[in-house]
C-alpha cells in the first residue's frame, strides 16, 4: 500500500501545482488599442484616444458642486471624474487631416497616448497632411512637438486667428497671473515649431480648408474656439471640440459652463447654436471630451438634449 499511497500523494501535490500556476496567472490591466473607425459618406473618420484625466468636475463646473456630485453618482461617475481626451484622423482619400492632437506631454501619465494609438489604427505620424486645432488649451495642442521637435514633420498646422493672436503672445502671457502662464507655455512650445518651419497657418473666417472640410468659428471657450466639418454624399459630422465637457451634466443643464471657458456667456450660446443644428438636421457630432470614442447624434429633450452614442460598427 505504501507505493499506492506515493502515488497519491504525488498526484495531489501535482494537482495543486497545476491549481496554483492558474491561479497565478497576472492581470493584463491594459486596454485595447485606443481607436475607433466610421464612414462620413466617402470620407473616413478614425476617433483617436489620448487617454483620459481625471478632472475635479464638482469645482470646475459652474454650479454647486453637490448638485454636480449628486448628479454623477446618478449616471455611476465620481469625482475626480475620468475624463476622455479625443482626436479625429478624417482621410478624404486625397489628404489626410487630423483635428486636435491629444496632450502629449503636458498632463501627465495618463495622457499621452495619441501616437501608440495613431500607430495601431494603421497610421504613422509622417503621412499627416494638416492639423486642425480646434483651440490651443494644452490638451489639444500638447501632441504637435516634443522637446521643440515636430511629431508630424509633414503636417501644416491650422487654429483659428484670434487663438493664434492670443495664447502666442508674449505679452499676453508676461500679464497674465501666475496660475494661467502655463497656459501660454503649452501653446507656445506645441505651435512655435511649426510656426518656425513655415508649417502654421491661421484661420481668418469660415470656410472649406479641404475638400470636404470646413472651419466654423464658435468662440467662448477661447478666443478662437473652432469646430470642424466634414460633409459626404450627404452626411455630415461637426468636430466640437470643447463646446461640452461633462455629457452626464451638460446634456440635461447645457446652461452649466465650465472654469476653462474664457467668456462663459459666449461659450453657452456657442454650444446652444451648434447643439440645435446638430439636433434639428441628424448630424453627427464628435466631441474631444465626451466618452470615447465621443460620436453620437443629439435629441432635444425638455430645456437640453438626450446624447445617443454612435452605434457599434466594423468597416465592411
Amino acid at each position: 500500500m505504501k507505493p499506492l499511497k506515493r502515488t497519491l500523494s504525488a498526484v495531489a501535490v501535482a494537482a495543486a501545482l497545476v491549481s496554483a500556476a492558474h491561479a497565478a496567472a497576472p492581470m493584463v490591466k491594459t486596454p485595447a488599442p485606443g481607436f475607433f473607425r466610421v464612414m462620413v459618406g466617402d470620407v473616413e473618420v478614425t476617433p483617436i484616444s489620448d487617454g483620459t484625466v481625471d478632472l475635479p468636475m464638482d469645482q470646475l463646473l459652474r454650479q454647486k458642486p453637490e448638485q454636480t456630485r449628486s448628479t454623477l453618482e446618478k449616471n455611476f461617475l465620481k469625482v475626480p471624474t475620468e475624463t476622455s481626451d479625443n482626436a479625429f484622423l478624417v482621410n478624404t482619400g486625397s489628404k489626410l487631416v487630423l483635428v486636435d492632437t491629444g496632450a502629449g506631454a503636458l498632463f501627465g501619465p495618463t495622457l499621452g497616448k495619441f501616437v501608440q494609438n495613431l500607430k495601431a489604427a494603421g497610421y504613422q505620424p509622417e503621412q499627416i497632411d494638416e492639423i486642425y486645432i480646434t483651440h490651443m488649451h494644452g490638451d489639444h495642442v500638447g501632441g504637435l512637438a516634443r522637446d521643440g521637435q515636430r511629431t508630424f514633420p509633414n503636417a501644416v498646422v491650422r487654429a483659428g486667428k484670434a487663438d493664434a493672436d492670443f495664447w502666442l503672445s508674449q505679452a499676453n502671457m508676461d500679464k497674465a497671473p501666475k496660475e494661467k502662464k502655463g497656459s501660454f507655455q503649452g501653446a507656445m512650445a506645441s505651435i512655435n515649431p511649426y510656426v518656425q518651419a513655415g508649417k502654421f497657418k491661421a484661420i481668418d473666417g469660415n470656410g472649406e480648408l479641404a475638400p470636404g472640410i470646413s472651419a466654423v468659428a464658435e468662440p467662448g471657450h477661447t478666443p478662437g474656439h473652432t469646430t470642424y466639418v466634414v460633409e459626404s454624399k450627404g452626411q455630415k459630422l461637426v468636430l466640437i471640440g470643447d463646446l461640452i465637457h461633462v455629457a452626464a451634466v451638460q446634456m440635461d443643464n447645457p446652461q452649466v459652463t465650465i472654469g476653462f471657458d474664457s467668456d462663459e456667456k459666449a461659450a453657452a450660446a456657442s454650444r446652444k447654436k451648434v447643439f440645435d443644428d446638430a439636433a434639428k438636421n441628424g448630424w453627427l457630432i464628435g466631441g474631444a471630451h465626451l466618452q470615447f470614442p465621443g460620436l453620437g447624434h443629439l435629441q432635444t429633450q425638455g430645456k437640453g438634449y438626450r446624447w445617443v452614442p454612435v452605434n457599434y460598427t466594423q468597416m465592411r
